[in-house]
């Protein structure tokens, strides 16, 4: 038996990440992959697996700790026979070969040409996206492991506890695109052979200032860019009366004021959301990774795209379908609270079928919201604004609520697109068509 330092592994582009939660215990006995604490980033939370087996003797680390990459969690007692050595590279050997009669060459004979060096391989890893890659939630094996067959791990979805990224998972990856067809190095839009932009000196036309971005800001910039590439988008314009579904939520809110319960109008439009959604199937649905079959989902979860500080994330209201107004209303803040203090798990934004993004706090008529793939349809919700609607005999004033939904047009087309706003807006100008 030997006492073995456990560090943590590359974690990203992190440096430095706070200790949340300790796992384990001294004493405890630990698998290699068994998760060991959680820590925070700038985002979400991620648990650091145990490298090795074994009997954990003394922690390291304490609650509210920083630690970044070589970082020691703790020691640990490990058999001899467990402790991995590393394999001495294998020698080139040549072999050398004794002139003889019979092997040396006649002198008449003349000497053949060296054949060419052959033509370098790019690396697998050439088209690896290193900032979502290091951001992937997996163990330091699975990390070599994908790049050793060029895979990029920010294009897969782990099977793993809590999501984690496994072996397996990569493995599937490649048969996959093997079978498809594709490189597994290829990364999104790269077979659109555009230039990149020209570097430009600002400097020379003023006084400038450089600001780096967030790093939620450049995940997510990275994921709208795939998205935007990969995806055929459509966007279908509507509006929604709501005036007697403002008048009944301001009546139910100061029924509920008392019991400090405030009921939102996303509220309502996740409900008719997902009775759109059951109207029409196909919305609720994702293309597998051959683009050959859709995947219909039996389950309503709603994504809501929650404007932080530090940028745009997408918490989950799960099971929408079995909740209340008020659960909804409830869930909606305290998922907006946990964005805005950066506490939000990885598992509180994954799983959703499809997005809203309202802007009508905000302000603005309309606009084109980008398609968070792999879903096929966003919504849009604009500030809304009473306006003059004519009633067959007369004009009255009506709240309008502008709506914009955008779609993948390789599994939606134009016609069942404004079928969906339709049903839509007929859900939200009579909300008891929800109780049908």
């Amino acid at each position: 038996m030997s006492i073995k330092e456990i560090v943590v592994p590359d974690i990203g582009d992190f440096d430095a990440v706070e200790v949340i939660e300790i796992l384990v215990a001294v004493g405890d006995s630990v698998e290699a992959e068994d998760s060991l604490i959680t820590v925070e980033s700038d985002k979400a939370s991620m648990e650091i697996p145990s490298s090795d087996s074994g009997i954990i003797k003394e922690l390291k680390v304490s609650l509210g700790d920083n630690i970044a990459e070589g970082t020691t969690i703790l020691l640990m007692e490990v058999s001899e026979a467990a402790e991995s050595k590393p394999q001495e590279p294998a020698q080139e050997i040549t072999a050398v070969v004794e002139e003889t009669p019979e092997t040396k060459p006649a002198a008449q004979e003349v000497a053949k040409p060296a054949p060419p060096p052959p033509t370098p391989k790019p690396s697998p890893t050439v088209n690896i996206d290193e900032v979502t890659f290091r951001k992937a939630y997996a163990s330091p094996s699975v990390r070599k492991f994908a790049r050793e067959l060029g895979v990029d791990l920010g294009q897969l979805s782990g099977s793993g506890r809590k999501n984690r990224i496994l072996h397996e998972d990569v493995k599937n990856f490649v048969k996959t695109t093997l079978t498809s067809g594709a490189s597994p190095t290829a990364s999104a839009g790269a077979p659109l052979g555009i230039a990149p932009m020209p570097e430009i000196d600002f400097s020379q036309f003023g006084k400038i200032e450089t600001a780096p971005l967030s790093k939620i800001n450049k995940l997510t910039g990275q994921f709208l860019h795939r998205s935007w590439v990969t995806v055929p988008h459509v966007t279908q314009f509507d509006e929604a009366d709501i005036t007697e579904m403002e008048a009944f939520r301001k009546k139910m809110g100061k029924e509920m004021e008392r019991e400090g319960i405030k009921i939102t109008p996303l509220a309502f439009i996740i409900k008719a959301v997902v009775a759109s959604l059951k109207a029409f199937p196909r919305f609720n649905s994702s293309l597998d990774n051959t683009g050959e079959n859709l995947i219909l989902k039996n389950y309503f979860n709603i994504g809501v795209a929650v404007d932080t500080p530090n940028g745009l994330v997408v918490p989950v209201i799960r099971s929408a379908d079995t909740k209340s107004l008020v659960e909804i209303s409830q869930e909606i803040r305290e998922l907006a609270l946990k964005a805005r203090d950066k506490k939000l798990k990885p598992a509180d934004m994954q799983g959703g079928c499809f997005t809203i993004s309202s802007l009508g706090g905000i302000g603005g008529t309309s606009f084109t919201p980008i398609v968070n793939a792999p879903e096929v349809a966003i919504l849009g919700v604009s500030r809304s604004k009473m306006q003059p609607e004519w009633n067959g005999s007369e004009f009255e004033p009506r709240l309008m609520l502008p709506l914009s939904l955008s779609y993948d047009h390789r599994v939606i087309d134009g016609a069942d697109g404004a079928r969906f706003t339709s049903h839509l807006s007929k859900m939200l100008s009579d909300i008891r068509r929800l109780l049908v």
